[in-house]
């Protein structure tokens, strides 16, 4: 057993990876913390893409948070037309998805793992509008002056009502 420190190591899968999102990358984000919630930007229908050092045909899904883009298998792009709707790839974009490592997933017929976008839509917490910053407090000041009313910040984010009242007291005292 070698006496050196965790971090002048090399872990195993780091020979495993590639320019695509993979079930190491997913490992890696989820020893960060991540919740593994990402925003498809849009989806490409790109032919001969380099995929696994294979030349292949692939609708491949790209972020808006910075990682690697996905290889769209059959079994997520299913999962994308169902939380869309639409079986058209133009539509899904700007799309909030929950990836997952699926231990069973297989290829070739071995069980390999593999990455999974979760049926169930990804619960996003909403912004909360105090104080503590300053620029979306006084976007509700805006938004109440323009509209009477605070409906269209709340479908946003959340404001406690203690908070409600100072906004409106703050734009009616001036």
């Amino acid at each position: 057993m070698s006496n050196q420190t965790a971090e002048h190591k090399t872990h195993y899968r780091k020979v495993f990876k590639s320019d695509h999102l993979g079930r190491a990358d997913l490992e890696d984000l989820i020893e960060e913390g991540s919740k593994l919630v990402f925003t498809i930007s849009h989806v490409r229908q790109e032919m001969g893409a380099q995929v696994a050092g294979k030349r292949i045909d692939a609708n491949i899904a790209y972020f808006a948070e910075k990682i690697k883009p996905l290889v769209l298998n059959a079994t997520n792009s299913g999962i994308l037309r169902k939380i869309t709707g639409s079986c058209f790839i133009e539509n899904w974009q700007n799309v909030a998805v929950q990836l997952y490592v699926d231990e069973s997933a297989k290829l070739k017929g071995e069980v390999v793992g593999g990455v999974r976008i979760s049926p169930n839509a990804p619960r996003i917490a909403k912004p909360v509008v105090d104080k503590s910053n300053a620029k979306m407090w006084e976007g509700a000041k805006a938004a109440y002056k323009r509209d009477g009313n605070l409906q269209a910040v709340l479908k946003r984010a959340d404001i406690t009502p203690a908070n409600q009242k100072l906004i409106i007291a703050e734009v009616e005292n001036g």
